[in-house]
């Protein structure tokens, strides 16, 4: 028969109590040490990375100037739409998959499914790109019921350049049209491409491109406060945008139109000057075109 000694058995208890409770305190030491890592030495990154996270700088981009004739007649100037916008990053679910979805609720025509798709491959993937343009009160309506299924998509306000007599003096005007990497490189290479933040446009040809940047303004900015979803929850501080100067020519609009309309059908090039000051008084080029159809692309 054996006998248990309660003395060994209190020994080999203690040991494994102290065993267990070194390594508790060790678990709790490499804890405190995490923490003081994360809290004192790494305070300022995570802090930073926390605000970034919070709180969203948002452009503000400005009315582009208009472009006015000698008696202040518009040929060109800007007006506001709503504008459909998918932003690739934050989908979860499939692009095709989304603008099928979304398809059922605003109309998407091959066109912008075709645009939409090159301005993807010509953008970076966290950019908000249109997928529709010019929405109806209508389809913002249908959408905003349903925008719960779609993140990444949301409905955006967006100024948009018109020339409101079409193809009038268009060789003169000329047009803009969506930012492409050669006007990236041209922007940055002259320090203005924080001043072209969130600006889509850009001019190509004619007087739109030569004026170019007194027509684009000073783009402003919004501080403000995003919540889990990337939703604006609130606006922190706010810097408006400087609108573009407006550009008067020495253009007549009435005596340009006399003389494009005094070409007909027939091919050719006017230049009207006035001799005491040098100004051109109208400038017309046949076959002309309407700059309107540059503006969002063929």
């Amino acid at each position: 028969m054996e006998f248990k000694n309660p003395q060994e058995d209190l020994e080999r208890f203690r040991n494994r109590l102290t065993i267990a409770g070194g390594f508790v305190l060790f678990a709790f030491g490499l804890l405190f040490l995490r923490f003081v890592w994360l809290q004192v030495v790494q305070h300022e990154y995570y802090r930073t990375r926390a605000e970034n996270n919070r709180i969203s700088m948002v452009p503000i981009v400005p009315n582009r100037g208009l472009i006015v004739d000698r008696n202040g007649v518009v040929l060109a100037r800007n007006y506001s739409a709503y504008t459909l916008e998918i932003t690739p990053s934050r989908l979860n679910a499939g692009l095709e998959a989304v603008i099928d979805g979304l398809s059922e609720l605003v109309d998407i025509q091959p066109k912008d499914r075709k645009r939409f798709r090159k301005l993807l491959e010509e953008s970076k993937n966290f950019e908000s790109l249109p997928i529709r343009t010019r929405l109806t009160d209508e389809e913002v309506a249908r959408f905003i019921v349903q925008r719960y299924r779609f993140p990444g998509v949301d409905i955006k306000a967006r100024l948009f350049r018109q020339y409101p007599m079409n193809a009038f003096a268009a060789h003169l005007l000329g047009y803009i049209g969506r930012v492409n990497t050669q006007d990236v490189e041209n922007i940055e290479n002259i320090g203005q491409d924080a001043n072209y933040r969130g600006t889509e446009h850009f001019g190509k040809t004619g007087l739109e491109q030569r004026y170019e940047f007194e027509l684009h303004g000073t783009t402003g900015f919004e501080q403000v406060e995003v919540d889990a979803g990337g939703r604006a929850a609130r606006t922190l501080s706010h810097t408006p945008p400087v609108p573009g100067n407006n550009l008067t020519l020495t253009v007549d609009a009435k005596l340009q139109e006399v003389a494009e309309k005094a070409f007909g059908d027939r091919r050719g090039a006017l230049v009207a000057i006035e001799p005491s000051s040098g100004g051109v008084l109208a400038l017309v080029s046949v076959p002309n075109y309407d700059p309107n159809l540059f503006v969002d692309g063929i």
